[in-house]
């Protein structure tokens, strides 16, 4: 074969636009249109009997976890049904009976496939067993396992270093996986484990583990039910976290406020129609939010300085606004932190975010009564250059007023993938940690390697540089949720092999490197046997609870297989049966991957017996107030800068967004219905009077185009729609739009890439 040969793929895929229609923005999320939708979804992929007996099993004790998020089961789950619309969508998407084998590749090349949408390649469906792209050709053909497995130890074995194989973990993964996936990177030689949150929720766990002390959320479930003010800020639960909107009625129901800060005023925080309750199909369902901050994009920092200020000015009268008591035994850094506002004026800060004084008075009159408040998170505050400060500064709010570590009071994270804090907690990092590494020769029997890895970015610049020669996918799209697009499609084909372990055909298997294996593994609902026994595995979820979840259905083919399985027999063949940890072993027997977790990983105890039922919760020193890990051994208040994003005048502040019908990079559908959007993706929000002032009509045809370091990226054809955003400001939805984020433009400290604070120009089309 040619060596310079090179595929001649879409990285984008078609920028064509469908048959757009838009309406009114909705008032009420979920209801009887939620409950039609997620049937209708279901029964289309499933059919109705498969269906109706996956639904009743998901989020039960006894049965699988949902494959979409990461939000919390109830310990009394409802026995109808204890999903959400994206949920039951994200089930049916798994468990379609459409599939695809070698024949359809035999039919259509990666060059074909790569033209068509995202949309349009996940309605394939299953992947039914491997295949390999080989070096030269453009259509995958079948591979045995066996050959798949001495395919990738053979080039794992013939790099000059460790260092130059990268294994990606997304969040789907159980925790039995991503331990042996992990375990194995570092027999391999290398910390080279980037995984999903280095782009969401990385500036978390950095914000929180040095205010804090550890890289999770504080709260549980129950304690949003009790608290007197709920905050979500830079989240859209209605969409992306809808069974969160269930938990915030039970705290309306019980006296509680929510306050809602976000750009735009998303329909799940204004009204929600629970479909378990009579009053979910009739009337108009229960209202959320009590405030509605329209915070200015990456703005937040100069909000939550507003507000501490105006609390300060009130402390100082009667010394019972903060928790004094609380901060003189927990806290440090509140004269420097009380210095530090001093030096901001208010009208400045009302000014830069952009909320009326009325809206932050009564914000502040909230706060100023309440002690028992939960700030909740997503990308909105992770995904800027100053992302662990946006998050230290909600930190800050949370310990002046005592609100850390006692019930109904706390942080709350909302992680997006269904494992992604499970995947960290059991060892998928690329930083080293010393204590892990000791446990690990001293209970498996192998020196870790003690240079750091890469992250998801350091990956990025490893493949394009030439560095890294395999990268290994255990789940995910890596090309569409990574940032720069272009630049990570060209460090994808200068591999010697990429590797993917998935479910489903999406993007990355058509960008590839010169040789590429798609591994297909069992999704989450589907009955796991070996041997006649029926195999469980366990997840963590967003709130650091640890439970077992067990597929029932019939898996889609015979000839995939289960996650653990795949990596195991992979360490097997590659060490050819002669290291220290008996790979072959625990990927046959479950129990023994538990047993080893419950060895290795700091707080993992008893999983096998623990883990049944509703679970056990992890160690979390901020609910015992044990901060003695921190300096001076108290919780850390911080002194954080405002944003500086230096807009030229014809600039706007764009944010990346998911629509309704979709979640990550997965696309279920055209529509988003909540903002009125109809059968297309490629829209721009925007300002009516911004419009005005560019002569912008709706619907109008423009490029979006970012400048940094004097390259231009651009993002080709979209539509214009006016909505209610503040001036100055746009949202648009990803993948469509990673293009334009730069791969060397990320939060200081955690890396996270700047998704939802890109500097952008609006170019009407010729």
């Amino acid at each position: 074969m040619n060596s310079g040969f090179k595929r001649n793929v879409s990285v984008r895929g078609s920028e064509e636009f469908t048959k757009i229609s838009l309406s009114e923005p909705q008032q009420q999320a979920a209801g009887l249109t939620g409950v039609k939708e997620a049937l209708r979804h279901s029964f289309k992929e499933m059919g109705v009997v498969r269906s109706m007996r996956a639904l009743l099993e998901m989020n039960q004790e006894d049965g699988f976890d949902c494959p979409s998020c990461a939000w919390p089961n109830p310990e009394n789950p409802s026995k109808v049904a204890e999903y959400c619309e994206n949920g039951a969508k994200a089930l049916a998407d798994e468990a379609t009976t459409s599939k695809i084998g070698h024949a359809f590749f035999q039919k259509y090349s990666v060059e074909a496939l790569s033209g068509l949408t995202d949309y349009q390649l996940n309605q394939f469906g299953r992947i039914i067993e491997p295949l390999v792209l080989r070096a030269g050709s453009v259509h995958y053909e079948a591979i045995s396992w066996k050959e798949a497995y001495d395919l990738i130890a053979e080039e794992l074995r013939g790099l000059a270093s460790p260092n130059e194989a990268i294994f990606y973990t997304s969040g789907r993964s159980s925790n039995e996986a991503a331990y042996l996936y992990g375990m194995f990177a570092r027999a391999f030689g290398t910390n080279n484990m980037p995984d999903c949150s280095n782009m969401c929720h990385e500036s978390s766990g950095v914000a929180l583990s040095e205010t804090l002390g550890i890289g999770k959320g504080s709260v549980k479930l129950e304690d949003l039910y009790g608290a007197e003010v709920v905050i979500v800020a830079g989240q859209n639960p209605g969409t992306n976290h809808p069974r969160m909107l269930s938990a915030l009625e039970k705290c309306k129901e019980n006296g509680g406020k929510v306050i809602s800060i976000n750009p735009l005023e998303e329909t799940g925080l204004v009204s929600f129609k629970n479909p378990q309750k009579i009053k979910g199909f009739v009337g108009t369902g229960t209202g959320i939010a009590d405030i509605h901050l329209p915070v200015r994009i990456n703005e937040d920092i100069p909000l939550v300085k507003l507000l501490l200020k105006k609390l300060v000015r009130l402390d100082a009268v009667d010394k019972t606004v903060f928790d004094h008591e609380f901060i003189k035994n927990y806290v440090s850094g509140y004269d420097e932190l009380l210095k530090d506002l001093e030096k901001y004026e208010e009208a400045d800060l009302l000014q830069r975010c952009g909320v009326t004084e009325e809206k932050v008075a009564a914000t502040v009159a909230l706060l100023t009564r309440s002690t028992k408040i939960v700030v909740c998170w997503a990308m909105g505050l992770t995904q800027h250059k100053n992302g662990v400060a946006n998050i230290r500064e909600f930190v800050n709010l949370l310990l002046l007023k005592g609100a850390i570590g006692k019930p109904h009071a706390g942080t709350c994270p909302v992680r997006g993938h269904s494992n992604v804090q499970g995947d960290r907690s059991v060892g998928i990092m690329h930083f080293v940690n010393t204590a892990l590494n000791e446990r690990i020769e001293k209970h498996l029997g192998f020196v870790p390697p003690k240079d750091e890895g890469v992250d998801t970015v350091g990956a990025m610049r490893a493949m394009y540089e030439e560095k890294a020669k395999v990268f290994v996918c255990l789940g995910g799209n890596f090309l569409m949720a990574a940032s720069d697009t272009e630049y990570t499609a060209e460090a994808l084909q200068k591999c010697k092999l990429t590797v993917q372990i998935s479910t489903k055909l999406n993007r990355t298997h058509l960008v590839t490197g010169k040789t590429a294996l798609i591994l297909p593994t069992f999704g989450r609902s589907e009955k796991d046997q070996k041997a006649g026994k029926l195999r469980r595995l366990t997840m963590e979820d967003s709130m650091g609870r640890v439970r077992q979840s067990r597929g029932l259905l019939k898996p889609i083919s015979d000839k995939i297989k289960s996650e653990p399985d795949i990596i195991a027999e992979l360490a097997h063949r590659f060490f050819k049966g002669t290291h220290s940890v008996n790979w072959k072993a625990m990927g046959e027997d479950y129990e023994k991957i538990r047993e080893s977790i419950d060895t290795v990983i700091k707080g993992f105890k008893d999983t096998a017996a623990r883990s049944k039922g509703v679970g056990y919760y992890l160690p979390n020193n901020v609910r015992e107030r044990d901060f003695s890990m921190l300096p001076n051994g108290k919780a850390q208040l911080t002194v954080n800068h405002l944003p500086n994003h230096e807009l030229r005048e014809d600039e706007f502040m764009l944010m990346t967004i998911r629509s309704h019908d979709q979640f990550n990079t997965t696309i279920y559908g055209l529509h988003d219905r909540y903002r009125g959007v109809f059968n297309e993706r490629r829209v721009l929000f925007m300002n009516k009077t911004d419009m005005e002032q560019l002569s912008l009509e709706k619907l109008e045809v423009v490029d979006i185009c970012s400048e940094y370091d004097g390259v231009k990226r651009t993002a080709n054809n979209f539509k214009i729609v006016p909505y209610e955003i503040p001036r100055g400001n746009l949202a648009a939805y990803f993948p469509e739009t990673n293009v334009l984020i730069p791969y060397n433009q990320y939060a200081d400290k955690s890396k996270t890439p700047i998704s939802k604070s890109i500097k952008v120009t609006v170019v009407k089309r010729s």
